[in-house]
């Protein structure tokens, strides 16, 4: 079957075929994704009202781009992928409503595909990793540890309490004036920084469970920038190199620690074979990646990090799962709504409490 796969939750507007036999691996026959970056970068972050207006102009074109490198039209699709939450509501409303008006207009089916599904998928779509694996998603909005065991199937082992990752480099980014996004300039400038010139925390450390806060670290790396401005009326390249290593550091120890108990709490299940993924944007960072390599080794895991295209915000992601989930469900109908909120194990508790909306992802 050939899935077109849509997908607009943050500020990427990105459309995708793929092409699945449940039997062979799956190919990309095209992937597409317009950013947003110029629009937001006068702002600091991406306001969800310019992003969702910028998806209702980019979507046509984005999916008529998709159509025409892949060498298809419409007519050739099996189904309609669209990414349903979580996200901006304005934008994941633009995608649905579009997936849903393709939908009803050429009488394919309808997928709703869960965001976070996506990422934790993209294993499957890129190396053929067999069930159960151990999935740490990283990204600018979630962090979390995921036992996957199936196209449907979610157990959260633990997660971030407060900000996730991605989140806390935007912040820190903009509080020692560096651009955004704030995952490569933060990158960038620690490559020549020390990071061991700050004493920053580590926190949760002293828990035994696989949840982590990153709001404390992010507080104190604020308190180091203020007491440097405090004693020279100023921050130096040397000064953000410094705070961006250390800030960067912090997370790469807090990931790793907290990834060894997620692996021994998987490891206790018995999987038939010992497979550490990791995805989402914040997955792209080298520092990180190699870390995690590092430990997936040390307890004879293979280790599955996507390429970079495939890490961050995609269609190609969203057309897979639904792919994967044809398995083992039906399509949606035109009653498919748009989700701010959608946690992926529903059997637990919101990490982040509720809103009026339901849990948070």
């Amino acid at each position: 079957m050939i899935f077109l796969g849509i997908e607009s939750s943050c500020d990427d507007t990105a459309a995708a075929i793929v092409r699945h036999t449940p039997d062979e691996p799956a190919s990309i026959l095209s992937s597409v994704v317009l950013g947003q970056t110029d629009l937001h970068a006068a702002f600091g972050g991406v306001v969800p009202e310019i992003a969702a207006r910028a998806h209702a102009e980019k979507l046509d074109h984005c999916i008529e781009q998709a159509l025409a490198d892949a060498a298809l039209t419409l007519r050739d699709i099996d189904a309609i992928a669209v990414t349903s939450g979580p996200g901006l509501i304005g934008g994941v409303l633009s995608g649905v409503m579009y997936a849903k008006a393709l939908s009803a207009a050429t009488g394919k089916p309808l997928y709703g595909v869960n965001h976070l599904a996506g990422h934790a998928l993209t294993p499957r779509l890129t190396d053929r990793t067999p069930y159960p694996y151990l999935m740490l998603l990283v990204s600018g909005g979630h962090c979390q540890f995921l036992l996957v065991k199936g196209p449907e199937q979610f157990e959260r082992l633990g997660g971030t309490i407060d900000d996730a990752p991605g989140e806390a480099f935007d912040k820190v980014a903009r509080l020692i004036a560096l651009q955004q996004p704030g995952g490569p300039a933060i990158e960038n400038a620690a490559r020549t920084g020390d990071p061991k010139r700050f004493a920053l925390p580590r926190p949760l450390l002293d828990r035994t469970d696989c949840d982590m806060s990153f709001s404390g670290l992010k507080t104190a790396v604020l308190r180091a920038r203020d007491k440097v401005i405090g004693e020279q009326s100023g921050l130096s390249r040397e000064d953000q190199a410094d705070l961006a290593a250390g800030f960067q550091a912090a997370v790469v120890d807090v990931l790793a620690q907290k990834t060894r108990r997620a692996i021994r709490v998987y490891l206790g299940k018995n999987p038939a074979v010992r497979t550490l993924c990791v995805a989402g944007g914040v997955a792209a960072n080298k520092a990180i990646g190699s870390s995690l390599e590092t430990v997936a080794a040390e307890f004879d895991c293979a280790f599955v990090a996507p390429p970079m295209v495939l890490c961050t915000d995609n269609a190609a992601m969203i057309a897979f799962a639904a792919a994967e989930q044809s398995q083992v469900r039906g399509p949606d109908d035109l009653t498919l709504s748009a989700r701010p909120r959608w946690p992926l194990d529903t059997d637990q508790p919101s990490m982040l409490g509720s809103g009026k909306k339901g849990a948070k992802a």
